[in-house]
């Protein structure tokens, strides 16, 4: 458990950092990437400059490490420095570049399985027999923390089934149907298809208003240490055999946190050591060993709008030993 030195305004970056590389099946990954040939390739590399990074933290003896390299590496590919960034959008940034910059075909397949959750959208005109159906693939599973009638889910098995419950599309909502051959009330919904091995959870608690300013959702949302989507979700919001579902029971293995307002924030990891069997605190360059009452703390607090609130939760899915 080394830190990361914030360079400046980059604990986003830190914090997700630490949440890629303490993922043990992660870099096994990374170890096996193709070095680029030339001294110009390995520094507009991403993964290549996470590898080293990665050995920098392993090998030296110091208590942090700067992620110098790696951030003028990210500034090659349009990632602003020295400024905030949203948590999620820069997960999805770092993994694009990841996959895109990694030039075995197996290693970015490995990389799909390990993250990528696989869904399929239902579309059925509630006039006629018309069903669309369209699979898809997402990286994290964006879910709201309150309902189509602002009043706020308790926990988060109410967000992930309220994610997958049918909504239905009315009024302006409407579809064109071409088989009634107009706009009709359409019933939305989502089939659960495929869990990777890393699970990874948005909490919107960042939410836009009316007045285009972005309001942090700081109330209470417990989450468990264990989590089993078979008694999460219904038989029809998934499309799964047996053998695919008996996989998806999860145990918790990160959490990235903010604190502060929209305009002036601040992230930290909660991450589970695989190897010691211990929950740190990764603070930038501050790295200390906590309790689970201690990541418990990230629920959030109605009251307490500045405190540190869970905003990406990264499960792992539990073996049979």
């Amino acid at each position: 458990a080394v830190g990361l030195y914030n360079l400046g305004q980059s604990c986003c970056l830190n914090s997700l950092l630490q949440v890629f590389l303490m993922n043990i099946r992660f870099t096994r990954i990374l170890r096996r990437i193709t070095v680029p040939p030339s001294p110009a390739q390995r520094r507009s590399n991403v993964p290549y400059q996470m590898l080293l990074l990665l050995e920098e933290m392993q090998c030296g003896k110091c208590k942090a490490v700067g992620p110098t390299e790696l951030a003028r590496c990210l500034a090659q590919h349009r990632v602003k420095l020295f400024v905030q960034h949203d948590a999620a959008q820069l997960f999805l940034t770092l993994w694009n570049l990841l996959k895109k910059q990694m030039k075995k075909t197996e290693l970015v397949e490995e990389l799909s399985d390990l993250y990528t959750i696989c869904i399929q959208e239902h579309l059925a005109c509630q006039k006629c027999s018309l069903e669309i159906k369209s699979n898809s693939t997402m990286l994290t599973l964006p879910l709201p923390v309150l309902d189509a009638n602002s009043y706020r889910l308790k926990t988060l098995e109410d967000c992930l089934q309220y994610f997958f419950h049918p909504e239905e599309l009315t009024g302006p909502n409407m579809c064109f149907c071409q088989q009634c051959g107009r706009k009709t009330t359409f019933l939305q919904s989502m089939k659960l298809v495929h869990l990777p091995q890393t699970l990874t959870l948005h909490l919107k608690r960042f939410c836009f208003e009316r007045s285009s300013r972005t309001h942090k959702l700081s109330h209470s949302l417990p989450f468990p240490r264990e989590l089993d989507l078979r008694e999460v979700l219904t038989e029809d919001q998934c499309l799964a055999d047996d053998s695919e579902k008996a996989t998806w029971r999860y145990e918790l293995f990160a959490v990235v946190a903010h604190s502060g307002s929209t305009s002036c924030g601040h992230y930290c990891a909660y991450i589970w050591s695989l190897t010691e069997c211990k929950w740190y605190c990764f603070n930038d360059s501050e790295v200390c060993q906590v309790s689970w009452d201690d990541v418990k703390c990230t629920y959030g607090h109605s009251g307490l709008y500045w405190r540190e609130t869970a905003y990406l939760l990264f499960y792992m899915k539990k073996h049979p030993q």
